[in-house]
């Protein structure tokens, strides 16, 4: 099945444009979809890309596959600070399939925002989802793996099943720089355990670690895209926190993160 086949009331095809939104680790505009903020996300503009009536807004979701995010009037535009802020309106088309349907489309040019008539005879249907996507579900306690990124969004929207279970056991977790392999062993106590301790970390990037706190500083916030979260070992809620503490001393020799990672105790 063909994108036009779902779309067939796109009759004028000269009036539209689309947009592959693609981005940076730190930009990237599949987290901007998680945390409702896309529209503002694309409204921004270093040119003015969007001088047809409609933009076609796809997402990049996997490999040669794009999410559905909408379709938009362009309003206005203003020239601000060498950036174009766009005015736009997400219309009724279709808004049932936003964040459901996934195209695929393999693109073979740089550029980001090719007219509708040029590529829509390109644009297949690769499934339709069941539900919108968005936050998974806590996976378990021995499956999580998750980056910066995901973890702002998750504390940020306040997620049910990972508050659930992040708030519901003591334990020791991990943290791996994705760009030199180094890790970081730390320990989730307190009232709220995993859930109070990594939205700290989601908050100011270092979550108070004095190595953490000075990478960031002096690479800035930007720094902390490059950081994964993992959770080694759980324990009950009644557990003493002298204990996890020990258990995250235990981890720290055996993974010998003071010597060759960020831990400096």
């Amino acid at each position: 099945m063909k994108f036009k086949d779902i779309f067939p009331e796109l009759e004028k095809l000269t009036e539209y444009k689309v947009h592959l939104a693609t981005g940076l680790k730190d930009n990237d505009p599949l987290i901007a979809f998680l945390q409702d903020n896309f529209k503002e996300w694309q409204e921004g503009q270093t040119k003015k890309n969007f001088e047809r009536d409609y933009i076609v807004s796809l997402i990049s979701y996997d490999t040669n596959e794009w999410l559905f995010a909408g379709i938009y009037k362009s309003i206005d535009s203003e020239l601000v600070n060498d950036r174009y802020e766009y005015e736009t309106e997400l219309l009724d088309i279709h808004s049932d399939l936003i964040g459901r349907l996934i195209i695929r489309y393999e693109k073979k040019f740089r550029q980001s925002y090719p007219y509708l008539e040029n590529i829509i005879d390109d644009l297949d249907v690769s499934q339709i989802l069941k539900e919108k996507y968005s936050i998974i579900d806590f996976p378990g306690y021995e499956n999580t793996i998750i980056d910066f990124n995901y973890l702002q969004t998750i504390i940020k929207k306040n997620d049910t099943s990972w508050y659930t279970a992040l708030q519901n056991v003591k334990g020791v977790y991990l943290i791996t720089d994705k760009s030199n392999g180094k890790l970081y062993v730390g320990s989730a106590y307190g009232e709220y355990a995993f859930w109070t301790r990594w939205a700290q970390y989601a908050d100011s990037g270092h979550g108070g670690n004095i190595e953490l706190k000075s990478i960031i500083e002096k690479n800035g916030k930007n720094y902390a895209q490059n950081f994964q979260f993992s959770i080694i070992e759980i324990r009950s809620k009644i557990t003493d926190d002298n204990e996890i503490i020990e258990r995250e001393q235990h981890w720290k020799s055996v993974l010998m993160t003071r010597e060759f990672g960020y831990n400096k105790n």
